[in-house]
């Protein structure tokens, strides 16, 4: 299926706060302490944080994560060691949080398995279907809960503690014990009663508002509306240098990024099939045996989605490599010749590329890759016809997605707290 090139393309008009949600000032500081606090992870051995640091553009630096059980942050996270090890890798690269309370936003993870949606009566379609809980105030919300009840990200595995085995019996059934253990620490529970209007005691609070102070905090902490290339939507045309405005005109005009990568948010929010390098335990159906990533068929259970990943958003992106739903390639230059041409990308895309610390014990991470019936499978699906660029111009193209780095971006509204209610430990830098 391949996509028209335009002569050119609309560019957006320049996101102001008008287009975010309005969060509490007091939920979002009480987000932050959540966020950075191991106290919501079943083994109190990773946080949000963990997997979504600041130092790393809200990303981890790794092609894929490394989650319940790992040790250190950033790329130099390892697969941890004796019986608290990782069992498995993170299938997906982490995303980045820029931009999440946008009131535009209408569907997360690149799998598309959350999203607005009144499919099952309470305003998301989600993995939790009609046990999602009561009360969240937003998708950002709805998507900050679950990688507390996913076994390899945060919620550890059976037999280990509580909150794993309550998911394994069915998935809202861990949410009350997050709850309980977040509320029965005086400073957070008296900050839930001052934080919000309907919680009266300790004992009022639900798994809901923790997550919609968690949204409040990621919202507040990671809109990203300031960098050169807002200042030139919003008029300033010396916002950009030459090299800038170049990129900019090929962005927008014969390399056709713009297609996917549009609007203000700079994604159309939909699923395009790149031929991606295949490699990690990948996501499928439940009940698809084989080791691969289907995409969004997963969760649509349509062909006509399979191998179809949501185009992300671009704000920041020079921070968060490396770069494709598997952290396939660990620059700007490798992600965009894979954009321009997939196929020949691919035959020179090697192994290395791909950021995997050491977990040998898990098996072969590049198994799919010998199962050439699927390798076929995916070669079928391309959303993309090959496109021409000379090598200056996709310098240019790499300059302009340098313009999308907000200019306060390191001086956030909360940043990292020293200390966080549990005691815990706090992810610092890497």
């Amino acid at each position: 299926m391949g996509v028209a090139t335009p002569a050119w393309a609309e560019l957006p008009a320049p996101m102001t706060l008008e287009d975010f949600i309005e969060f509490e000032p007091k939920q979002a500081e009480l987000g932050q302490l959540l966020f950075y606090d191991r106290i919501l992870s079943g083994n109190r051995n990773i946080a949000c944080s963990t997997c979504h640091h600041p130092s790393l553009g809200t990303a981890d630096g790794l092609s894929l994560g490394i989650g319940e059980g790992g040790d250190g942050l950033g790329p130099d996270r390892t697969a941890g060691v004796g019986d608290d090890r990782i069992r498995k890798r993170i299938p997906r690269n982490a995303p980045a949080l820029w931009n999440l309370g946008a009131r535009d936003m209408h569907v997360m993870f690149h799998d598309g398995r959350l999203s607005v949606s009144d499919t099952y009566e309470n305003g998301f379609d989600s993995p939790a279907e009609e046990w999602l809980p009561e009360g969240l105030n937003s998708l950002l919300a709805a998507q900050a809960i679950f990688p507390l009840v996913a076994q390899f990200e945060m919620a550890g595995n059976p037999r280990e503690n509580e909150i794993a085995g309550a998911v394994h019996d069915r998935i809202d059934a861990a949410w009350p014990i997050i709850a309980k253990r977040v509320r029965v620490i005086p400073a957070y529970g008296d900050a839930f009663v001052d934080a919000f209007d309907h919680i009266e005691t300790p004992e009022d609070v639900e798994i809901a508002d923790i997550a919609n102070a968690l949204a409040a905090f990621m919202a507040v902490e990671w809109t990203s509306i300031d960098s050169p290339f807002d200042a030139y939507l919003a008029g300033d045309k010396t916002a950009l240098n030459d090299a800038e405005t170049r990129g900019l005109e090929t962005f927008y005009g014969k390399g056709n990024c713009a297609s996917c990568h549009s609007g203000a948010l700079m994604s159309d929010q939909k699923f395009h099939a790149l031929g991606l390098p295949a490699f990690g335990p990948g996501r499928t159906r439940v009940f698809d045996p084989r080791v691969r990533d289907v995409g969004h068929m997963g969760e649509s259970n349509r062909l006509e989605d399979a191998y179809r990943f949501r185009t992300p958003m671009l704000r920041n992106i020079t921070s968060t490599a490396p770069y494709g739903h598997n952290g396939a390639y660990p620059t700007l230059d490798g992600i965009i010749r894979h954009h321009l041409d997939p196929d020949a990308a691919l035959a020179k895309w090697t192994r290395d590329m791909a950021n995997l610390p050491d977990a040998p014990w898990i098996g072969n991470d590049f198994a799919v890759q010998e199962d050439h019936r699927e390798i076929a499978r995916q070669a079928n699906y391309r959303d993309i016809e090959p496109i021409s660029l000379t090598d200056d111009e996709i310098n240019d193209i790499i300059a302009f997605l340098g313009s999308l780095t907000g200019t306060t971006v390191q001086n956030p509204p909360f940043g990292i707290p020293d200390t966080v209610p549990s005691g815990l430990p706090v992810d610092k830098t890497p």
